[in-house]
C-alpha cells in the first residue's frame, strides 16, 4: 500500500513521481545518520518570484460567517442539526465568507468542524485546488497529532493536481516532532531538498529547536552548517533563533505559582480580613495621638 507508515524507519512515496536529481556540490546529507527511502525529484517548486495569493485575506469576518461558525458550533453535537446548518446556512455563505469560516474555524482548534468545512469547500463548483488550504489543515491535524490523517492530506496533494511546497514539508516537519518522531521528520527534510523546495527561516527554526529539545547535538551542527547554503545572513538568524529559547516547563510552572502566592496573599489580607486591618489602623493611629471614625 502506497502510503506513509508511522512505525516505519524509512518513507515511502513513489506515487509523488520524483525522478532523479543530481546532487548539489558541497551538500550535507543525513543518510549516513537516518535511513532514506526515496528517489531524488527533477521538480522545481520553490518559493521565488511573486507568491501566489490565498483564496482570502480579510480583516474582519461578515456577520453571515460569523453566524455560520456559531450555528456550526451549536450543532456539532447532533449529527441531524449539523446536516441542516450545512443545507441552509453553509450552503448560502460566499466563497470569501465561506473560507473565513473555515480558516477561523481552524484558528480555534474546532477540528471535526474544520474537517467537514474543508470537505465541503473541496466540493464546491467554484473550488481550484490551493495549497494554502492543504498548508493550513496539515497544520491543524499536527497540533492535534492526529499524523496518520496529515500524512494522508499531504498525499492527496498529487491527487489534486498540486505539487508539496517549502510550507506543505515545514509543516509535515513539525507534525513529526510534535509526536517525538525525529527520524520522519529528518526524512521529510530531506525530502524537501530533494524534491526543489529550499527550506526557510520557518524550516530551521523548527528543525533547530526541536532537536535541542532531543538533544540531537549531532544533527543540530549539520542543520546549522546548511543554514550558510540556505540563508542570506546565517549568523544573524542563528543568533535569533538562540535567543528565543522556548521557557523550560518547569520554571513556567514556578512562575505561575509565584503569581499565584501574591494573589491569595491579596485576597486573605485585603478582601477576608477587612477588621483586622481595620483594626492595624487603629492601632497605627493611636501612636500618632488621633482618633479615626469608625462605623457601625
Amino acid at each position: 500500500m502506497n502510503c506513509l507508515l508511522m512505525g516505519s524507519s524509512k518513507l515511502y512515496l513513489p506515487h509523488l513521481g520524483l525522478s532523479q536529481k543530481p546532487p548539489k556540490p558541497h551538500h550535507f546529507h543525513f543518510s549516513s545518520m537516518v535511513p532514506l527511502s526515496c528517489s531524488t525529484p527533477n521538480i522545481i517548486c520553490g518559493l521565488r518570484g511573486r507568491p501566489r495569493k490565498p483564496l482570502w485575506r480579510k480583516s474582519v469576518m461578515s456577520t453571515e460567517a460569523i453566524q455560520a461558525i456559531q450555528s456550526l458550533k451549536f450543532a456539532k453535537s447532533s449529527p441531524k442539526k449539523l446536516d441542516e446548518v450545512f443545507n441552509g446556512r453553509i450552503t448560502r455563505l460566499l466563497k470569501s465568507d465561506l473560507l473565513d469560516a473555515l480558516a477561523e474555524l481552524q484558528r480555534q482548534n474546532e477540528l471535526d468542524l474544520a474537517l467537514k468545512v474543508f470537505k465541503f469547500v473541496r466540493e464546491e463548483v467554484w473550488y481550484k485546488p490551493d495549497l494554502t488550504l492543504y498548508c493550513d489543515m496539515i497544520r491543524l491535524l499536527g497540533k492535534n497529532k492526529l499524523i496518520e490523517m496529515a500524512e494522508e492530506l499531504f498525499l492527496e496533494l498529487k491527487k489534486d493536481g498540486l505539487e508539496p511546497d517549502t510550507r506543505a514539508f515545514t509543516e509535515m516537519i513539525g507534525a513529526y516532532f510534535r509526536l517525538g518522531l525525529v527520524g520522519k521528520a529528518i526524512e521529510m527534510y530531506e525530502l524537501m531538498k530533494a524534491s526543489g523546495c529550499n527550506p526557510d527561516e520557518l524550516t530551521f527554526t523548527i528543525l533547530i529547536r526541536s532537536l535541542k529539545k532531543v538533544g540531537e547535538e549531532e544533527l543540530i551542527g549539520a542543520i546549522k552548517k546548511e543554514c550558510e547554503e540556505y540563508m542570506d545572513s546565517p549568523e544573524k538568524f542563528l543568533e535569533e533563533v538562540e535567543q528565543k529559547k522556548v521557557r523550560n516547563p518547569i520554571v513556567h510552572v514556578l512562575i505561575c505559582l509565584i503569581h499565584l502566592e501574591f494573589f491569595l496573599t491579596f485576597v486573605f489580607f485585603f478582601l477576608l480580613q477587612p477588621k483586622s486591618r481595620m483594626l492595624s489602623l487603629v492601632k497605627l493611629n493611636r501612636n500618632f495621638g488621633s482618633k479615626p471614625y469608625m462605623s457601625n
